[in-house]
């Protein structure tokens, strides 16, 4: 199958550029550099080492025996797009070039701007061009679950059955965004679905959950073909971000109570589950939703795993609770469905200790280069606009 992946230079991007390969796919891909832009802005660099996509490019020839097809763009310049998709003919596009950060998106109101505006625009532009020059491709779009927020009731997969006043339907379920980035995604939800209502495209939009992990085994020993792996306040996800502390020495940072659940799944398992949905199209006017995590977790739970670990190998480490920079319940029911994607085939592949343990093994690799930006570690991005220093809570 020939598969786009727009965002193709990111921590999911390039991960699953590999992982499809190695399964006789043809992929290609487009970028314009923006993560390593915005991880840059924040004060801070990948832990692993990331080359010029050329040295990127050269490794995966050597080691995969083919060619990634490349092109430097943004979904923000149409004509661009329109151009690639002529060119690649894609069946599969995976829509992965999207700011992805929370505490970006709450800055100020120039990056809250900016994330609407990347995200909602780049959507629209591809939606289009789909339309236009691939009508019959599968487009499967990076969500996410926090669309949904922490509703008090169960979380279907995308749709649920509604009666009101004597009535039924069957109607997309509620999102309740908590940050600008996550109602990005849910403008992005409402468009694609449109889409494909209006146009007969076919889409599976990803509610993803936290992915965490330094590596898939396609990458095997060479160090160029890592994935970034981003530690900071805004592009750091929780485990990863536990597991550099713990590398360096740093207390373990679970926000205000730290009890937030939320669905995690390794970054092996999010190119599984993407995979999936890639080689597993919906018809066409389909806008199918799956909801991928492997298992829900209490965020203070997960950093006392990270503890465990940690001290398995070696490491001396605490656990420090900060006071909570966001607006979110940190005491909440949590239970969303995650059906579909275990009906075709998916299997998690590792016990999440046993893929922590790989974790801070790889990177006490790189410790060094965490300790060079360990201030970018504490958050100061407040979800009321402001800028300040958050604090260790007693006790």
């Amino acid at each position: 199958m020939r598969v786009l992946i727009c965002g193709v230079d990111g921590y999911l991007g390039w991960s699953l550029a590999q992982y499809l390969v190695a399964r006789d796919h043809d992929v290609s891909g487009c970028d314009n550099y923006s993560r390593r832009d915005w991880v840059a802005e924040m004060g801070s660099q990948s832990a692993t080492p990331i080359g010029r996509m050329t040295e990127r490019l050269e490794a995966f020839r050597e080691n995969h025996g083919r060619n990634l097809m490349y092109r430097r763009g943004s979904t923000l310049d149409y004509n661009f797009l329109w151009n690639i998709l002529r060119e690649f003919e894609p069946e599969a596009i995976v829509h992965l070039a999207e700011q992805p950060s929370a505490p970006y998106s709450m800055i100020d109101v120039q990056h809250a701007t900016y994330t609407q505006n990347n995200n909602i625009i780049g959507t629209l532009n591809l939606l289009y061009g789909m339309k236009e020059v691939c009508p019959e491709a599968h487009l499967v779009k990076l969500g996410t679950m926090g669309e949904y927020g922490t509703p008090n009731i169960d979380i279907p997969e995308g749709y649920f059955e509604i009666e009101y006043r004597g009535r039924k339907d069957h109607l997309p379920f509620p999102r309740q965004a908590g940050s600008w980035y996550h109602q990005s995604k849910v403008h992005d939800s409402n468009n694609v679905m449109m889409a494909c209502r209006v146009w007969g495209l076919r889409s599976t939009d990803i509610m993803q959950g936290v992915v965490f992990g330094t590596r898939i085994n396609e990458m095997g020993e060479d160090e160029r073909l890592l994935s970034r792996f981003d530690f900071d306040q805004c592009f750091g996800t929780a485990i990863n971000r536990f597991c550099s502390m713990a590398v360096i020495g740093h207390p373990l940072t679970p926000y205000g109570k730290g009890h937030q659940k939320r669905g995690f799944l390794p970054l092996r398992d999010s190119v599984q589950c993407l995979t999936i949905a890639v080689e597993n199209p919906p018809e066409a006017g389909e806008c199918r939703v799956f909801n991928q995590f492997e298992k829900v977790y209490d965020i203070t739970e997960l950093a006392w795993k990270v503890k465990r670990v940690a001290e398995k190998l070696g490491l001396s480490v605490e656990v420090r609770h900060t006071e909570n920079p966001r607006a979110e319940l940190e005491e909440h029911y949590y239970k969303p469905d995650h059906k579909h994607l275990l009906d075709l085939g998916y299997k998690p592949s590792h016990e999440m200790e046993a893929e922590m343990e790989i974790m801070i093994k790889d990177l006490m690799k790189y410790r060094n280069r965490i300790l060079a930006r360990a201030d970018v570690l504490i958050p100061n991005v407040q979800w009321d606009g402001s800028r300040r220093k958050v604090h260790f809570l007693k006790g």
